[in-house]
């Protein structure tokens, strides 16, 4: 019997039903059309399912060249295509049905023409609704029909060590979905924003993905991918994304008003280490011989809020409105707070004495011009 199926096997293949070949006669086994098992475990296929149809591509063009190359925070542009125009590529977040996109300020800074384009194929132009250039976010707004929105997710549970999605437009090659884990949070003094608070990521991140989204395993949006800590211009990583919190609340204040309002008290921070310390003359605390805790006024403007209270380079802020102040991010945090026209207290240690001085911060100035790199 075993003979007669060799040979027949050889010879006329075609006689025995059910055993697909191919087209040299090997046989093959393949699966019935439809039918699929259950997914891996440990799958992120329905995560990206649910998040992708919301991420989008953004097109700019524009009339002036690329700023910032070289440096090793990069940011995800393409270069320019001739000497008068330059096209830019990024990514977006459609966050809501009625067309509203949050992405990055730098992706649409300076642009003369944006135009989003979805999963499905659709285009749009794309309305700027503000920007905040001290967190590098825009927000923008699209008019379409039955739009996909992302999920807001919760940042309370993120913990370092969680899987997380990256999803953006890399290099203009189509919609790319890459996998890493919470590697950070909290990040700071980085130099790339002047408010930060970033989650860190190694999820592979390219240019084309900055304003794209970052997504945990339920396809819900937790930050948007803002820059690659990379010294040759692709992923290294490093990939840091603002927190969906903070999106969230600068997204509310740029549909209330346009523009996010911050206090400002004129004044130029750094950090007190032992060297600035001595340098100004500050004395180590007499209960417990250690250097304060605060930060060191290095500057204070002509006739700023700061300078018209009674703030001296030299001082040191230990606290603003009665939150302690450790560092110089937390300085910024907390004055950015103060509604301006309003009287805080702030309180500054001046060689021995502690001082309670009040503040009538002002409005923090729009600042110009392109991101610290």
């Amino acid at each position: 019997m075993l003979a007669m199926v060799f040979v027949v096997a050889t010879l006329k293949p075609q006689w025995l039903i059910g055993v697909p070949r191919s087209a040299t006669g090997i046989a093959l086994q393949q699966a019935p059309a439809g039918v699929t098992g259950p997914r891996p475990a440990g799958s992120l296929s329905e995560a990206a399912r649910l998040a992708s149809p919301a991420v989008v591509s953004i097109n700019t063009s524009q009339k002036r060249p690329t700023r910032g190359k070289g440096s090793p925070w990069h940011r995800f542009f393409n270069g320019p295509n001739d000497e008068g125009q330059q096209d830019g590529l990024g990514s977006g977040v459609i966050v809501s049905p009625e067309g509203y996109i949050l992405t990055n300020h730098h992706v649409i800074e300076g642009a003369d023409e944006i135009e989003v384009v979805l999963l499905d194929g659709r285009k749009s132009p794309a309305k700027v609704i503000g920007v905040d250039p001290d967190t590098d976010l825009a927000l923008l707004q699209i008019q379409m029909e039955k739009l996909p929105s992302i999920v807001l997710g919760n940042l309370d549970t993120l913990q370092v060590g969680d899987v997380v999605l990256a999803i953006g437009n890399p290099f203009g090659v189509g919609q790319t979905v890459t996998s890493g884990i919470v590697s950070a949070l909290g990040r700071n003094h980085l130099g790339i924003n002047t408010f930060e608070n970033f989650i860190q990521t190694d999820a592979a991140i390219n240019p084309g993905n900055s304003g794209g989204a970052l997504v945990d395993v339920n396809g819900h949006l937790i930050g948007i991918n803002t820059a690659i800590y990379s010294r040759s211009g692709g992923n290294m990583g490093i990939g840091f994304a603002i927190p969906v919190s903070t999106a969230k609340s600068i997204m509310d204040s740029l549909l209330k008003d346009g523009k996010v309002t911050r206090g400002w008290l004129g004044l130029e921070p750094a950090e007190l280490s032992q060297e600035s310390a001595e340098a100004f003359g500050i004395p180590k605390q007499a209960q417990t011989g250690q250097w304060p805790q605060g930060v060191l006024v290095a500057g204070v403007l002509q006739n700023g809020p700061a300078a018209k209270a009674g703030v001296k380079p030299g001082d040191v802020i230990t606290q603003v409105a009665s939150h302690p102040i450790g560092n110089v991010s937390e300085l910024l945090s907390q004055v950015a707070l103060l509604p301006p026209g309003q009287i805080a207290q702030v309180q500054v240690l001046r060689g021995q004495q502690v001082l309670q001085l009040m503040v009538t911060p002002d409005a923090r100035p729009l600042r110009r011009g392109p991101h610290p790199r």
